[in-house]
This record gives structure tokens, sequence and C-alpha cells, in this order.
């Protein structure tokens, strides 16, 4: 048997909505033939585009040969073949758009942050928890490979006791003089931009499902660069913060920092690497790969700064192989959020509930900047 499920795809024209929700995720389940439930039946997805620019939306249903788009949300909602309402259009918009598709009695998922503000994000919660929805947000570093490979290691017990986590975020953002690889609205206050609200969302499910509850959080923020060109080369004022750099007490008493930026270079591995340091091992992950060094073969480094040239460091760590294929981390959540709607899985972690605390994170690494302190992470009533 096929069931087509109608999704209504709101703000994907963008570059993250198009290539990895309706390119990677959606189209490709599509394409495959859908996703197989336990009784044998195969969901087959299909996406219903909605947004504001018309020229946009046709461009890109003719591209991916796609039948239906629309500039009316209210037409869209009121459809009843339309199961699910997505969101990736701008955060600030967002809370609004989806109260609208709760009370259409649609199911909900959407990206992240799903508000501006914790009331926001508890009311968008507590509405879909009151009407019975399903509902789900993009929590999609969690299947990244290179954080299940992480997550393999602690299952394991190979860390033992872990002691820090230290993740580095980044890359350079061109300021206009070359074509910038983020709109603007990220770098506008009052569109609802700032690395703060949009990184601290995802570090505090990476640090909550992997290593511990957050417990409190010290946080700098910074706007590096407060002068920006936008997407038509118009120079414009950028007030929100391109920079974060951040520690979090876990549960258990473990130390983690993060810094996240928009204005560093990178000599790394990866643009995420988050290095695990336990007292039987220590682990480096990006997002693909992991390597690892373990309490039996540690070398002993020698501070000598008269040595000269050092060894490779790099050289002592072996890496994790990759024992199994890995789906596109977007695409893997979204065909557990369609097998939930369906009845097939039951319990949805990655929720409503689960966004409001990335967006609580968000809101005390602001007021610690401003208060320059630590604040406590209380618990978020269910």
């Amino acid at each position: 048997m096929e069931r087509q499920i109608g999704i209504i795809m709101h703000g994907v024209t963008g570059r993250m909505g198009t290539n990895q929700h309706l390119v990677r995720s959606i189209l490709a389940i599509r394409d495959q033939g859908g996703i197989e439930l336990a009784d044998g039946t195969r969901v087959v997805p299909e996406p219903i585009l909605v947004g504001r620019n018309p020229n946009k939306l046709e461009q890109l249903a003719d591209r991916y040969e796609l039948d239906r788009w629309t500039l009316d949300l209210e037409a869209a909602l009121r459809d009843t073949e339309a199961e699910i309402f997505f969101d990736a259009a701008s955060t600030q918009l967002r809370a609004g758009l989806t109260l609208r598709a709760i009370a259409a009695g649609k199911h909900i998922y959407c990206e992240k942050p799903t508000a501006v503000n914790l009331d926001d994000a508890q009311r968008i919660y507590r509405a879909a928890r009151d009407a019975g929805i399903r509902h789900g947000v993009v929590q999609d570093k969690l299947w990244l490979p290179g954080l299940l490979k992480l997550k393999m290691l602690i299952d394991a017990g190979f860390f033992g006791r872990i002691l820090s986590v230290k993740g580095d975020f980044g890359y350079w953002v061109f300021e206009g003089w070359q074509p910038s690889q983020r709109p603007s609205w990220n770098y506008r206050k009052d569109q609802g931009g700032g690395i703060i609200l949009d990184m601290l969302c995802h570090w505090r499910y990476v640090l909550d499902h992997l290593f511990g509850t957050v417990e409190a959080v010290l946080c700098q923020g910074a706007t590096h660069i407060p002068e920006r060109q936008d997407e038509h080369g118009r120079a414009y004022h950028a007030d929100a913060d391109d920079a974060a750099y951040a520690i979090f007490q876990l549960a258990g008493g473990i130390t983690a920092q993060f810094n996240s930026s928009w204005c560093t270079r990178v000599r790394k591995d990866d643009l995420l690497t988050i290095q695990v340091d336990g007292t039987h091992g220590s682990a480096v992950a990006g997002l693909t790969r992991c390597f690892t060094q373990g309490r039996v073969n540690t070398p002993r480094p020698v501070w000598n700064p008269d040595a000269g040239l050092v060894p490779d460091y790099r050289d002592d760590w072996q890496e994790v192989p990759d024992n199994q294929a890995h789906a596109n981390a977007f695409k893997a959540e979204w065909a557990l959020f369609l097998r939930h709607v369906c009845g097939d899985l039951e319990t949805f972690p990655w929720n409503l509930h689960e966004a409001a605390k990335g967006v609580q994170l968000a809101e005390l690494g602001y007021q610690s900047w401003r208060e320059r302190r630590w604040i406590d992470v209380p618990p978020l009533e269910t």
C-alpha cells in the first residue's frame, strides 16, 4: 500500500530550505519510493511550496518538476490533503505562522529557533500539546556521522568519566565585497538575527542529548563586523552578534566550552569540531569523521619551547571507521518524523518542548552577556 502525505513547505526558497529540506530530504525520500512503515505501507511525501515570491517559487517548482506551489498560505492550510506544516523562513515570523498552522489542525515540523524569545517558544509548544498534534523541530546535528560516532563511543564507555567538551564552530562570512554566504537578516537584531540565538539552540540539544543536561551558562557575545552589504549590494548596519564565546556547566560535573563565530577563518579539520576528554580516552569529531586517542596509547608530551620543530600530534590519533552508511542528517530526522506522524513511531523526543529549551539557553546567554555573570538554567515545565 502507498500513503501520500502532503507537506506545506513554507520558506524553502532560501539556501537551507531548498538544499537540505526540499531536495536532500523530502524529494530524496519521495524519489526512493517513500518510507516503509512496520505494516508495509510506504509513506510518500508530496511537497506544497508556499512563499511570498512567485518568481522564486515558480522557478523552484519548474526545476524539480513540482506541480503545487502557492502564495496563499491560508488556502494551503485549508487543504485536507496537507497534513504537515513545515517552516524554514525567518525566525521572527515562525511563532505566528506555526500557531496558525496548529489552529488549522496541522502537524508541525520546523526549523530552529522556534521563536525569538522563550515566551513565544513555550506558547507554541503548549498550543501543539493541547491540540494533540504531532510536532518536531530540526535538530540535525544529532544525525551527523561525526556526532553519531561520538555517541557510539559514549555508549561503549570509551571515555571513562567524561571531564570536558570543547566545541569550535565557524567560518568567515563575507561582508559583501564578495557575496555573503548567509542572508542579511542574520545580522539584524530587529529581524531575529544573531549567532547566540542561532547556535546556542544547537549546542543545547547536542549537550543535553550526548553529554548531560545544561545547568548553567556563561556567555560573551560580540559584533565584530558592524557594517555589511545585503543581497542587493546595499550597505547596512549589522547590529546583531556575529560571535559567541560560551561556557556551560553540565550535569555530572562536566564543563563544556563552545566558540561560535561567523568571523573566523578555518584552520581545523572541519567547520565544526568537538573534542571530548575523559579519564580513559579522548575523541575529536567533525561533521563526518571522528578520531580517538585511548589511555594506553596516549604519548608523553614534553613542554620544550626551545626544541624547534615538534611532531605532528595528529599522527597519534586513530580514526573511527565508517562501519555503516549514514543518511543526510536532515533526511534522517525527516524520515523519523514522517513515521511519527503516521503512528509508526510513538514518541519523538526532538519536539517543540526541546526547541523551547534551546531558545531558553539563548535567552539566558544574552542575559549572561549583559550582566557579565553565570546564569543558572532552570528546568522547563512540560
